[in-house]
This record gives C-alpha cells, structure tokens and sequence, in this order.
C-alpha cells in the first residue's frame, strides 16, 4: 500500500474513533452519529447537529474568548495582482496552527524569499515544496505557531526581470480543548437479530446487514450500489450490491470503526474505490483517512488530511488534476455572546482543504468562518460552549461548479458558488440571504448532497428535517436562471412510504437519465425513471443507517480465491457451498471431483445464484474444487483443493 507523501509539518499524530460513545445530551435535533472532527479536538459531530457529553464543572469563570470571525466577511484570498492565491486566507482568524502556507497559481520557481513572521513565535523557517501539478508550492513551518497569535506573510514573485513583493497577515485559532477529558469508550452494539444479518456457509466470517427488496421492475440503469452501512447490531464496512439488491463485496471492519461515503472514483487514469473510514490505523496514524483500493479490493494510497486536520466523512473528490478536495471540521474558542451564546464559547469551523495527491502537499483551504456569517445559521448558538461547539455551518458537500466549487451548508439551509480562485461566495441559492427568488416548493432545508448536472440544474437531497421543516423529504432538481437570479423546481422525488431523514442522504442523477436516491438516516434506497416512477426500492435492517448509497459500473477482480465449504445431504451424497467476495463477472460454477487431489473432472455446471451458490451431487468424492467461469465459459478462479 502507498502512503501518500507529505511533510512532517503537516501532521498531528493522534488516537480517533468513529465510534466513541460519549454520554450525549440528544435533542429531537440530533442524531445519533458520532464523529471525532478534528485530530486534537474529541469532538462529536452528528450528521444533524453537535453535540457533546455533559456539562462539566470548569471551576472558576474563564476568560472570554476571541472573535472566530475577520472583521470583514468574504474577502479574497489573491495576491500579487490576483496572481497568486494564497491561503491562510488573508484576515482569517481561525488558521491551524499547524498550518503551510499555500501558494497557487504560478510555477514555484517564480517565488523567492518566503518568511512567516509569528507576533509570538517569531520567524519560522521552512522549506518551499513544488505541487505536483507545477502551478504552486507551499511553504512548510518546521515549527507550529502559537495559538492566537498574528502571523505576517512576506513572498516576492518574480515576473521575467522584475520582482513582486506581496504581504499579508492571518490570526492563528484557540483550539477548543475541554472537551478532550470526555471521551470514553464505545459501549458493545445491542446482540442481533439472526434475520437482520445475512449468513453464508462458504464466508462465516462475513454477516453484513439484510437486504430488502421491495420494488424490482428491472428497467433499472446498469451497474452496482455501493453503501457502508453502520448503527446497526451487526459488523460495519463498505459494501457493494448487484442491481438486484444481492450482495457483490463487503469489507467488514474492525471493531470500533465504521466507513463512509463508498463510491467509484478515477485514481491515475483507472476505476477506484474510494471510502472514509475512522479509525484507519496506519503509518503512525490512527485517525480518520480515505482508503483509495483498486478493482482488486487492495488499498493502495490512504489519504489524510494537512495542516493538523483530519477529513470529514461528508465529502471525498478526486478531481482530473491528480487532487482531492475534502471537508473538515474543526473546533476552535470563540466569544458567541452576540448570538446568545457564551462568551467563552466554540464553535465548529468548517473546511474545504484541497491536497496534491502524489505530495500530500495543501494547495487550498476554504473556512467557512471566513465568509457566511454566524448569523446566517439556523441552529440556535446555545449551548456553544467548550462542550457543545456550535454547529453553525455543517458542511456536507463539496464539488465543481465550471471552475469553481459548490458547497453545501445544512444548518444555513443554502449551497454556495464559492470563486475558486479567489475563495470569495459568488452567490447563494436558499438561506436567509438568498441570491436568488426562490420559487414555489424550491427553497430547501437542512439538505444534503448539492450537485450540478450536466443541463445546468442543480440536485438536492432535501432531508426537510430536523427540526422538521417538510412533510417529508425529498430529492430536488431546481432550474437557475443567472440572469434573471431566480431557482424553480424542475422535479421532485419522494418516497412512497413517507420519509422524513433528519440526517444523510444523496440524490444521483445516472447516465440513463434515471435517479438514484439513498435516503439517508432512513435504511431505504430506490431509483426512479425520469418521470418519476418508482423501479427499485430496498432497505436495509431499522437500526442500520449508510450516509449514502450510490450506482456505478464496476469490475471487480478480488486477488484471493474462491471460497468452498462442503457438507453432507441428509440424503446422501455431498452439498458444496461455493462463493467469491468481490467477483463481478461470474456467470457460473463448475464443480470438480477425483478421487486424487491432481485428478479432478469437471462434475456439473451451474449458474451463479446470488453472493453464494449451493451445487448438490449425489455421489461423496474424496477431492472437490471450483472454478468461477464467465459469461463465455472462461475459467476466472480455482478454489483450493478440499476433502469433504
């Protein structure tokens, strides 16, 4: 496996768990997920709000903490004449204090005489590292800087025979630290039910969740459905099922972690797996990263985050120029008694963090700090505290929009064009301070999953809740007009058994022209014709939650064998269980007999029947084994040789 590389300064070794159990205050508005956000910070985000353990005494008062906001919202981060985009972002005060310097959009050779001054701290030497890609480079600290501490930037761009020189400052953020002592180990899952796992004589070490299928017109688009689901009493993993709802993969993990958002992704010009898992022990990690695996089911880069950060489960991007693009929660002190909140408070900064894949390298970062204002949020700023960090902006998705991005933000309840050059929202689409008129039905609430499709609409999962703002929710196709700046609804998607999911969700338009929608914190999945008809619908098990469940083409090539496990009939003779994790392109098995291990014959051919086929032969062999055949009666896999 890879590790991508990346320089030391732009690590926090740390210990995460997704499944940490604190003893949460849960409000009708909150759900039951928990999520480690940021390496230093224990802090619990829930997929509908924040929250964290009970109060506890902090003795006496402490002093107020510092504004989170710059004085001026949404200013850019361009310099040197707009050529350079820089981050920290210029004004900030919320930068990590483990943060490199980034610099984007000329060649790195054009820089010269980079310095970081910390008012505190004082000057920081570093090294000047190239992206990949030739376009930047970054200037990594050997030291961190002092927490709320100014930090002054000087660089000099060199244009042919002149030079350029540039400036600008950022504030370096308090880390939110009570809330550290809180963290306590994860109670055992509730036992299972024996019908709410699926159970197979060939794998027994595999028991993923029950599938339901409840609608199969089989009009579906092709291609498989990729989920990871988790709350549930049984194991938790990525998992990818035919269009049938029967089971193709599942990587179950480890105790105590759980995965998120599996989808198909391009990784240097071939089809990947991509999911989130937390923890993802590794490489002297043990936080949260994102496992790319080739069609063989084989990690072969984990992804982390940079600046002292670790990613979000909310959004994972590979984009054409060898970069991701991710999201990232971080807790930070800030003084929210102008929202009625504590002076002494903290809230949840959320992030956008751009990486050079092949250097590990931090290109760009986007706080939301930084420009939406804390008065945009729909959740109140109580109780704020060290404890419960205001939620105020909830990032849940990231994506290109042309050459900018569109981001998502639950709790003000609007997405964002967000000037990829410059950092600055161009516009915003719902919200309190909408850009555009929204038209009747349009407006959305507490949403998820925010895409533009290749007609120039724009998707919503619109979760509608909590606190409930819908009857139900519902996938949204909105039509923009930017002339005009008006949003109309072009289509709408719901459930036939109402649905209301306070949390998750995506909504994904397939080639076809069909929609996929995963329902989020309800366990249903469907797909739907364009018109609207209903062709699929499934579910997982009450308990189970999976945050997104997608489709996609993929070939899967597993590298282990077939599995066999054989029995005796009740009537005589010999039952062979045979099955092949991973495998997409079996078509039927061939059962070989001997009576020597080396002088095996082909018995019977049978067709696949699901994950795991039974073949029963009235005769006991002394030697069995498979072979997992393809649609033209090619040999894909042997199985090892077994005695029944």
């Amino acid at each position: 496996m890879k590790r991508l590389a990346r320089p030391a300064a732009a690590f926090w070794p740390i210990g995460g768990n997704l499944r940490l159990s604190l003893p949460l205050r849960i409000s009708s508005t909150c759900l039951p997920l928990t999520d480690r956000i940021r390496r230093r910070v224990p802090l619990v985000v829930l997929f509908g709000c924040l929250a964290l353990g009970p109060a506890v005494s902090e003795g006496a008062a402490a002093p107020a903490a510092p504004a989170c906001t710059p004085p001026s919202l949404n200013g850019s981060a361009a310099r040197a004449g707009g050529a350079v985009t820089v981050s920290p972002t210029p004004g900030t005060v919320d930068a990590s204090y483990r943060t490199q310097i980034s610099f984007v959009g000329i060649p790195a050779a054009d820089l010269a005489t980079v310095s970081a001054i910390g008012a505190r701290s004082g000057s920081h030497p570093g090294t000047l590292a190239p992206y990949s890609q030739g376009d930047g480079a970054s200037f990594v600290p050997n030291t961190p800087f002092a927490q709320g501490e100014v930090v002054t930037v000087h660089a000099v761009l060199r244009q042919g025979t002149s030079a350029k020189p540039f400036s600008w400052h950022f504030t370096v953020a308090e880390v939110d630290t009570v809330s550290r002592s809180l963290e306590t180990p994860p109670p055992p899952p509730p036992p299972p039910s024996p019908k709410e796992l699926q159970h197979f004589v060939s794998r027994p070490d595999l028991q993923p969740p029950t599938v339901t299928v409840t609608t199969n017109s089989g009009s579906q688009a092709p291609g498989d459905l990729f989920l990871a689901p988790y709350a549930g009493p049984g194991q938790y993993g990525p998992m990818i099922l035919d269009g049938s709802g029967q089971l193709v993969w599942f990587a179950p993990l480890p105790s105590g972690a759980r995965a998120a958002d599996l989808r198909v992704q391009e990784y240097e010009g071939q089809p990947v797996l991509t999911w989130w898992q937390d923890p993802l022990i590794g490489a002297g990690h043990r936080g949260a990263g994102v496992v790319i695996a080739s069609n063989t089911y084989k990690p072969i880069a984990i992804v982390r985050a940079g600046n002292g950060y670790q990613p979000d489960l909310h959004a994972f991007e590979i984009t054409p120029r060898g970069t991701a693009q991710f999201t990232v929660y971080d807790a930070i002190r800030c003084s929210l008694s102008a929202y009625g909140g504590p002076a002494n408070g903290a809230v949840a900064d959320t992030v956008v963090q751009e990486i050079d894949l092949k250097t590990g390298l931090v290109r760009f970062e986007w706080h939301a700090l930084d420009h939406v204002a804390l008065a945009n949020s729909y959740m109140p700023a109580t109780p704020g505290s060290p404890h419960s960090p205001w939620d105020y902006f909830h990032i849940n998705a990231v994506s290109q929009y042309g050459r900018d991005l569109l981001v998502d933000s639950r709790n003000t309840s609007a997405a964002y064009e967000v000037d990829a050059r410059s950092g600055m929202v161009v516009w915003r689409l719902g919200g309190k301070q909408s850009s555009f008129a929204m038209g009747p039905g349009a407006t959305p609430a507490w949403q998820h999953d925010v895409r533009e499709q290749p007609d120039g609409t724009i998707t919503f999962f619109d979760n509608g809740g909590t606190p409930k703002v819908h009857p139900q929710s519902r996938a949204i196709v909105l039509r923009v007009d930017l002339q005009a700046m008006t949003a109309t609804l072009a289509a709408s998607f719901t459930h036939a058994k109402p649905l209301l999911a306070g949390s998750q969700g995506n909504f994904q338009h397939l080639p076809d022209g069909n929609w996929s929608v995963g329902w989020g914190q309800e366990p249903f999945f469907s797909e739907f014709a364009p018109g609207g008809q209903l062709l699929f619908d499934a579910h997982l098990p009450a308990a189970y939650q999976s945050y997104t469940v997608l489709k996609f083409p993929w070939s899967g090539v597993p590298t282990q064998r077939p599995q066999i496990a054989v029995s005796t009939s009740p009537h005589g003779g010999t039952v062979t269980y045979v099955s092949w994790n991973g495998a997409t392109a079996v078509a039927q098995w061939r059962l070989l007999a001997g009576a020597g291990a080396h002088a095996l014959s082909s018995v019977v051919d049978v067709p696949r029947s699901g994950f795991e086929t039974r073949i029963a032969v009235p005769t006991m062999p002394r030697y069995l084994a498979v072979q997992a055949l393809g649609a033209q009666g090619q040999v894909l896999g042997t199985s090892a040789v077994t005695r029944p």
